[in-house]
């Protein structure tokens, strides 16, 4: 099979396409024969060993898929094999199959093609998590979403809008804030031009919630444009940079930090999980898909990452396996 291939940390213009040999399953863990696979942000990081979990030399990056089950590990007795799923692994999935743990794989929501389905999971879940799992988000609350027109947060403002939120959309050029106001933005801000803060109070009077997954210098602004008790959740820190924030500012409005790491919500609240795939499938049923800007073959792997890893991509990149 082909696969991209990461033999030294570093920047993505290192990784390159190989030939390898098609994987066996292990005990608990399937093959899963790839159509398509999203390009994230942590697979930038991972691949410079940047990301909270390295990944050992060699390596083939890639962390979210599409497919159809091509074989069963000892005591795996199902999903069938020829069965379509996606799933998310820390690395692997860009190449023509990935092993990955039969607890890591989901049926695919139904309307979703195998492209939409790649770029589908990690964003929607971390947007839904985000905003009702740790978020505690309310219909009818105003929502500042940073980083409004990337994956995770183009994720966010789709989500927030169907569940009735009104949404003010940062983002750092007005045709990326055209994006996020196709998706349900109500109001649009461009942090390179406008002052954040004070724009965001100017809004919404002071947002009930921050969702930030950029960091970097507009971190701080968006928390000072909470009103008294409002929530900011973190997923990320896009911008490259992690803000330190002064604590004084939790204490003096009554505020709430939250983080959310996707890897452990399985693990650490089943119940919430299925919540988020029982709410995000009823979304899909009613017509949202991921926004999906460009599909690369896996040749392009290292343009793809380059393009994620210096904010050129609105919504998703996806990797299409065809010849692999």
């Amino acid at each position: 099979m082909k696969a991209a291939r990461c033999l030294d940390y570093g920047p993505p213009s290192g990784i390159s396409v190989v030939e390898l040999d098609d994987p066996e399953p292990g005990p608990g863990e399937v093959v899963v024969r790839v159509h398509a696979a999203a390009v994230n942000y942590p697979d930038v990081l991972i691949a410079a060993n940047r990301y909270q979990v390295s990944a050992p030399l060699p390596f083939t990056p890639g962390s979210e898929f599409a497919g159809v089950i091509a074989a069963l590990g000892p005591g795996v007795s199902g999903p069938a094999v020829g069965s379509p799923v996606a799933g998310a692994v820390l690395s692997g999935a860009f190449a023509g199959q990935v092993v990955a743990p039969v607890e890591a794989l989901r049926p695919i929501p139904d309307g979703l093609d195998m492209v939409h389905a790649a770029a589908f999971h990690v964003t929607y879940t971390t947007a839904y998590h985000a905003l009702v799992t740790v978020g505690g988000a309310t219909s009818g609350e105003w929502v500042a979403v940073l980083g409004a027109a990337g994956g995770v947060g183009s994720a966010v403002v789709d989500v927030a809008t169907r569940l009735g939120l009104h949404v003010v959309a940062a983002a750092s050029s007005e045709e990326r804030l055209a994006i996020a106001r196709k998706l349900g933005a109500e109001a649009g801000i461009d942090y390179v031009r406008e002052d954040l803060k004070i724009r965001i109070r100017e809004l919404t009077g002071g947002a009930h919630l921050v969702i930030d997954p950029v960091g970097g210098e507009h971190a701080e602004a968006a928390l000072r444009a909470l009103r008294r008790a409002g929530r900011f959740v973190t997923v990320g820190f896009a911008d490259g940079a992690i803000p330190r924030i002064p604590l004084n500012l939790v204490l003096l409005k009554n505020l709430v930090v939250r983080g959310f790491e996707a890897r452990m919500i399985r693990r650490e609240d089943p119940d919430a999980t299925n919540a988020a795939e029982r709410a995000l499938a009823g979304m899909v049923r009613a017509g949202m898909r991921p926004l999906v800007s460009r599909v690369h073959p896996l040749s392009d792997v290292a343009a793809a990452l380059t393009a994620v890893a210096e904010r050129r991509t609105s919504g998703k990149i996806v990797l299409e396996m065809a010849d692999a």
